[in-house]
C-alpha cells in the first residue's frame, strides 16, 4: 500500500481551496493523509478523499504562530515517522516558504517530496514546482499536484467540495428561503465595518428577503450587532457562534446566496454549491483568492489605496473599498438567486461591475 501525506498549514478557507488537489493525489497513493494547522484542522475533516488528519501548530505559519518548541516538533516527527509515508507534497501560498515542513518531513523518514519553492531547497525537494503566472489557488495547488505525478479522476470537475451527508440544521433556519449574511472574517481588513454590514442586512429584508447571520464561537456580539435595528426583526435568524463547520456548511448549502467578505465562509459556500456576493477588498488578488466554481458577483474597489498591501487592518480610514451600496448587493442577491431583474437594474448593475470575468470556471462580475 503507498502511503501518501499532503500539508496546508493554514487556516480552513486555505484547506477547502486545496480540496481539488487533494484529491488529484489519490491516484498516486492508496492512503491519502493531511497535515494541517488547528485553524484548517475543522475544513480538512470535511475534504473527500481524505483518510485521517493529522494537526500542528507549525511556528513557522498562521497569524499568531507558536514559539518553537521542540518537545511539539519532536512528538510530530515521530508521528510521522510511525505513519511510514511514501510521499508527501506540501502546498502553500504563493508568498510562504514549504523548506521547514520539508525538512521534518525529510527528518520523518519520507523518500519523495514535492513543493512549489522559489528558495532553493537543497536536499529537501525531489519535486521543486515553479508556480505558472496567473493561477488561482486552486489552479496552483492543481498544478503542483500533477507535477508530482497526481491526476483528478475523469469524473471529477475539480470544484471544492465536502464530505456528505452535512448535519440536519433545520431547526435553525426559517421555513421560508433565505440569504446568508457573514459579517465577519479572521482578517480584519477583509470584512464590511460592522454598521455597514446592518445596513446590509436592513437592504436585504427591506427587498423582502430573510437573513440569516453566521459567524464564528468569537462573532456572537458582531451577529448581534448586524442583525439588530432591522425594521421587523422577525425577518432576520442569528445563528452565530452557533454552528461548527459542518453546521456551517450545511446552512450554506441552503441558502438562495451568500453575501460574505474574502474569508474561509467564501469557499464554504462554494464547496456546497451556492452562488456568492463576494466583499472583496483588494489586499490581496481577487484573481487569486476568489470563491471558485461557483457564480459569484464580486464587489468592492478593487483599485483601492490598499491593493496588494495584505494588511491585516485596514490602513485607509473608513474602510471604504467595502463601502458598497445596499442596493447593489440587493441587485446582485437577486441576479444570482435567478430573479428577473428590471431593465433598468440590470442596466444599472452591468454599468456598476462591468460585467467582467476573472480567470477560471468562476464566472464573476466585479466592481
Amino acid at each position: 500500500m503507498t502511503r501518501l501525506l499532503a500539508v496546508r498549514l493554514d487556516s480552513d478557507g486555505d484547506v477547502l481551496l486545496t480540496g481539488p488537489a487533494v484529491r488529484a493525489l489519490g491516484a498516486l497513493a492508496d492512503h491519502v493523509d493531511l497535515l494541517v494547522s488547528p485553524a484548517g484542522a475543522q475544513a480538512a475533516r470535511l475534504l473527500p478523499g481524505v483518510d485521517q488528519v493529522h494537526v500542528f501548530d507549525a511556528p513557522w505559519s498562521g497569524f499568531v504562530p507558536p514559539p518553537v518548541a521542540a518537545p511539539a516538533v519532536d512528538a510530530l516527527v515521530s508521528g510521522l515517522r510511525a505513519a511510514a509515508y511514501d510521499r508527501a507534497v506540501v502546498f502553500t501560498s504563493f508568498h510562504q516558504s514549504p523548506l521547514p515542513t520539508a525538512l521534518l518531513l525529510r527528518l520523518a523518514g519520507i523518500a519523495q517530496i514535492a513543493a512549489t519553492s522559489e528558495d532553493y531547497p537543497g536536499s529537501l525537494l525531489d519535486v521543486r514546482h515553479h508556480r505558472p503566472a496567473g493561477l488561482h489557488e486552486v489552479e496552483a495547488a492543481l498544478d503542483l499536484a500533477r507535477a508530482a505525478g497526481g491526476s483528478l479522476a475523469p469524473d471529477d470537475d475539480g470544484a471544492l467540495a465536502v464530505r456528505h451527508p452535512l448535519p440536519d440544521v433545520s431547526a435553525l433556519l426559517p421555513v421560508r428561503p433565505y440569504v446568508v449574511l457573514h459579517p465577519g472574517a479572521s482578517v480584519p481588513s477583509r470584512a464590511p465595518a460592522p454598521q455597514h454590514a446592518a445596513r446590509l442586512v436592513g437592504a436585504l429584508t427591506a427587498a423582502g428577503r430573510h437573513v440569516v447571520v453566521t459567524g464564528g464561537p468569537g462573532e456572537r456580539d458582531l451577529g448581534a450587532t448586524v442583525a439588530a435595528g432591522v425594521a421587523d426583526p422577525a425577518e432576520v435568524t442569528d445563528v452565530s457562534g452557533r454552528t461548527d463547520l459542518a453546521q456551517l456548511a450545511a446552512v450554506l448549502a441552503g441558502a438562495d446566496a451568500v453575501v460574505v467578505g474574502n474569508t474561509g465562509p467564501a469557499h464554504l459556500a462554494a464547496a456546497v454549491g451556492t452562488p456568492v456576493v463576494s466583499l472583496f477588498a483588494p489586499v490581496v488578488p481577487a484573481d487569486r483568492w476568489a470563491p471558485w466554481g461557483v457564480p459569484t458577483v464580486l464587489l468592492g474597489d478593487q483599485d483601492a489605496p490598499c491593493v496588494g498591501s495584505r494588511a491585516r487592518q485596514c490602513p485607509v480610514p473608513g474602510h471604504p473599498c467595502l463601502d458598497v451600496d445596499p442596493h447593489v448587493v440587493v441587485m446582485a442577491v437577486d441576479a444570482l438567486a435567478g430573479v428577473p431583474l428590471p431593465l433598468t437594474a440590470l442596466t444599472e448593475l452591468t454599468r456598476l461591475t462591468g460585467m467582467s470575468r476573472l480567470t477560471g470556471p468562476t464566472e464573476e462580475v466585479h466592481v
